[in-house]
């Protein structure tokens, strides 16, 4: 797919000059070894402001296919409706995301457990800024130059030991425990989103991914950034982690996606 382009203003020495930002989009969505595939995710452009979403509908709880494409279709119509990038109208965002699974889960109550996750990202070209908010336990990530330098923490009760330093973090991956959350769309009691505190001024050649812990179980993030960059496009990077993921799964394991965003100065001197 072309690059999406935004136009936004820099100041440099007191003088406000145009710029012209590509964005680079890659998705990625499998069932895995599941019949069927509960995660969902979409975005939403334009020339000033852009949103990403990613879900990933609960098993065990019946719906979460419905639950996950719920939350998707609501931040994005949402966002569609009302492209502010603050943290305010993230938070709306989710807050609406969560009372419309509740009032579908009260609608059909044979599917009253669905539940999900939800991670967003949005962008503001006016200003060159990102901001983020979560769920649960799909993540989002921040690349720049060559290093890690954002990564969310999970709503879940194996972060929290990690968090009190009573396991090591990388025994987030494959424990058992894994999935037991303290935070997920389509509660009411268990509904706390994060959402980060003010909006993160973006550079060029900065990547974010989004993804579900079907994908981030088996890549870590030192792998992640070893793949981004023997990669030339961001699809060829998801597919080079989709394919460790593959080395390293057990049968029936879950669902995974991604969405990949790269920032890039446009200076081609188009219009």
């Amino acid at each position: 797919a072309c690059p999406i382009r935004m136009r936004g203003r820099r100041s440099i020495a007191g003088r406000s000059e145009e710029i012209i930002m590509q964005i680079e989009i890659a998705v990625l969505s499998k069932p895995g070894g599941r019949e069927r595939n509960e995660d969902a995710c979409g975005y939403w452009t334009s020339e000033d402001a852009c949103c990403w979403v990613l879900s990933d509908g609960l098993g065990g709880h019946g719906g979460g296919d419905i639950a996950s494409k719920l939350v998707v279709s609501t931040i994005l119509h949402g966002f569609a409706a009302k492209p502010l990038v603050d943290g305010v109208n993230v938070t709306k965002l989710l807050d609406q995301a969560n009372s419309t699974v509740l009032q579908e889960q009260k609608a059909q109550p044979r599917i009253g457990d669905m539940r999900a996750t939800a991670v967003v990202l949005a962008i503001d070209s006016k200003n060159a800024s990102a901001i983020w908010g979560h769920v649960g336990d799909s993540r989002l990530y921040c690349y720049r130059s060559g290093q890690l330098a954002v990564q969310t923490r999970d709503h879940s009760v194996l972060q929290g030991l990690a968090d009190a330093c009573k396991i090591d973090s990388e025994s987030l991956r494959g424990n058992p425990q894994r999935n037991v959350l303290l935070s997920a769309v389509g509660s009411d009691e268990e509904y706390r989103p994060t959402v980060s505190e003010q909006p993160m001024l973006i550079r060029a050649d900065d990547v974010f991914l989004l993804c579900s812990d079907g994908l981030w179980e088996y890549v870590d993030e030192s792998m992640m950034l070893r793949m981004l960059a023997a990669s030339s496009t961001l699809q060829e990077w998801l597919v080079k982690m989709e394919t460790e993921l593959l080395q390293r799964a057990s049968k029936g394991h879950d669902n995974y996606s991604a969405l990949a965003v790269r920032l890039s100065e446009d200076c081609s001197g188009n219009p």
